[in-house]
């Protein structure tokens, strides 16, 4: 890509920071456009040679513009599980990206609805459909643009939004959510390695865009092994040394403990009980395809998840 650069947005979260850390062994600094709300948190990148650059979301003047002299974009997904807003904020940044001549997204979607297939049932999922179909209706439109949509997988990292909020810190006796811990489970990727893996992919359009066999395609990076949820809690009993059960409970039940929804709040609206179908669509298989990309991607065997959380948590 002559002339062009690559661009992140939003540049300064976990995914984001783990994708430019890999990054910047494969693409000069200098070639780098880092997107973020809090330009302060990549004061470190900009003093390597990044291009930093302010922009939000949620301030639609902000993304005028701000995507100027960017080839592809790696776009990651608005923070939170909501539908309508999520989706609407996902279209106005791409919409900018294209009007600042953007010719590539990389799109960060999220490993419900099975095997690439385009039905869900998980709230949180519905905004990624809606994303992954607006990129695949602009590239049958438009012979100047194309995309990939990553799906990734869930994060070793995110088991507590699955677990009531557990902490292995101050660790409850009973998990009480809408499921039994029974089979189809999720099939778990560290973000570390997702974040590799994206980079690695951006690296390889980049260097050679016409070889790129993920062009207009969506990728699905899962881990290479399904646990259950029972697994995972029995996991963390482990880790901690204290037996954690799964209590199933109604979604209501589950949407009324005191921790619940101040994390599930998204402008003002109490989104728990609508979260609560994260349940339903493990349960229907959703999160339980496991794929060999990101395996081969990375070229060694992925982390597993009890590795990951006895780090997390300094065990």
């Amino acid at each position: 890509m002559p002339g062009s650069k690559l661009g992140i947005f939003p540049a300064a979260g976990g995914l984001g920071g783990s994708t430019i850390k890999h990054l910047l062994p494969r693409i000069p600094a200098a070639n780098l456009v880092l997107i973020a709300r809090y330009p302060d948190k990549l004061a470190a990148e900009s003093a390597a040679g990044a291009v930093v650059r302010r922009a939000d979301y949620d301030d639609e003047a902000s993304l005028q513009r701000v995507f100027d002299g960017i080839g592809a974009l790696f776009l990651i997904s608005y923070a939170s599980c909501e539908y309508e807003h999520r989706a609407e904020a996902h279209r106005r940044a791409i919409d900018a990206a294209l009007r600042s001549g953007v010719k590539h997204i990389f799109y960060s979607s999220l490993a419900f609805a099975g095997n690439l297939t385009k039905e869900t049932v998980a709230l949180v999922m519905r905004a990624h459909l809606a994303t992954e179909a607006y990129l695949e209706e602009l590239a049958r439109q438009r012979r100047d643009f194309t995309y990939t949509a990553i799906r990734e997988g869930l994060y070793h990292e995110s088991f507590p939004i699955y677990t009531a909020f557990f902490d292995p810190l101050n660790p409850v006796d009973e998990i009480k959510i809408p499921h039994d811990g029974s089979g189809p489970g999720v099939a778990w990727a560290k973000r570390e390695e997702l974040g590799e893996a994206t980079a690695k992919l951006i690296a390889q359009y980049a260097t050679n865009p016409q070889a790129f066999p993920y062009m207009n395609k969506t990728i699905l990076l899962s881990g290479p092994k399904v646990l259950t949820l029972k697994e995972v809690v029995d996991i963390l009993g482990r880790l901690i040394g204290k037996q954690v059960r799964i209590k199933q409970v109604s979604v209501d039940e589950y949407a009324a403990q005191p921790q619940i929804a101040p994390r599930l709040t998204y402008h003002g609206v109490n989104l728990a009980k609508e979260w609560a179908t994260a349940w339903d669509a493990i349960r229907r298989g959703e999160c339980a395809v496991v794929t060999p990309h990101l395996r081969e991607i990375l070229g060694r065997e992925p982390e597993d998840f009890e590795t990951t959380v006895r780090r997390l948590i300094g065990g």
